[in-house]
């Protein structure tokens, strides 16, 4: 007899095994260790246990949805940070019925809006999500850059690199609110992070641009300001934050922004061949 549970009343090894049997199959393969499956999926993602359901089949974990929830540019959202029914249980209504579970949770929780991120090219889920209300909102691209110490020199100011924080990235946030930035670049995951640099280029200690990377090679947030681009202040933070963590390769992912695209294309960053859409569903 399949039943549903909230995540909060069944232990982590069954939700870790419904994990792993719901991405048994999936296009990229996934081997996560348990330590860091729960330090990433109830830690930097933000999934909640008591806003994460699970289905089972007697004592069998068959399918699980994790959600999240959080004041997300200004509305109360509730994310699907993953959905996984296993294999030979697809068919059976499992992905529909925890799906309306989650979206119960973010109504009674108080929530405007669902919110989902799916691969392109996985028709199958983008049509299930489709059918469920939800549209497609941003492209979410992803680039690399293969050879970090090809970075040349361009700067044309007197800049001073050096550390800054995440109460300097929440205070740009606030100036740059009607930019859309991806859940997993938000200000929010960046502070859950671990190995995350920051690092703030000043001008007569004005800020002038400011980078935070982590030791995994992403990039979760640059910026220069506007009156100051074009002039190597985004080369040079790129330059100093991969040599202070030593990477030898970076990656950034992003949501529709000319800008950002225009800069890396020009820096020599690739576009990888993964890419993901953004969907939401007003409630």
């Amino acid at each position: 007899m399949i039943t549903y549970k909230r995540c909060s009343e069944v232990s982590m090894d069954l939700i870790y095994e419904g994990f792993n049997i719901g991405f048994s199959d999936y296009m990229i393969k996934i081997n996560m260790p348990k330590d860091a499956f729960i330090s990433r999926f109830f830690g930097t993602e933000g999934n909640s246990l008591d806003h994460s359901f699970i289905a089972l089949d007697d004592d069998k974990s068959i399918g699980i949805v994790f959600g999240g929830v959080k004041n997300y540019e200004g509305v109360k959202t509730m994310r699907c940070g993953t959905l996984a029914v296993d294999p030979s249980y697809r068919g059976k209504g499992i992905s529909q019925r925890l799906m309306q579970l989650h979206k119960e949770k973010a109504v009674e929780e108080g929530c405007k809006q669902l919110f989902l991120e799916v691969i392109a090219g996985n028709e199958r889920a983008i049509s299930f999500y489709k059918k469920l209300g939800y549209d497609k909102i941003y492209d979410l691209s992803y680039f690399s850059l293969e050879e970090a110490n090809s970075l040349k020199e361009k700067e044309k100011l007197k800049l001073d690199i050096r550390p800054s924080n995440i109460e300097e990235l929440k205070l740009l946030r606030e100036r740059l609110r009607d930019i859309h930035i991806n859940w997993q670049n938000d200000v929010e995951y960046i502070e859950k992070s671990e190995g995350q640099l920051t690092l703030g280029a000043y001008i007569n200690d004005k800020i002038a641009g400011i980078i935070s990377m982590n030791k995994n090679t992403k990039i979760s947030f640059i910026w220069v300001e506007s009156l100051l681009r074009q002039n190597g202040i985004g080369t040079s933070l790129l330059m100093s934050a991969s040599k202070e963590l030593q990477l030898s390769k970076i990656s950034i992912g992003f949501p529709n922004n000319a800008s950002v695209q225009q800069f890396i294309t020009k820096t020599g960053f690739k576009r990888d061949n993964i890419a993901q859409y953004e969907m939401y569903l007003p409630l």
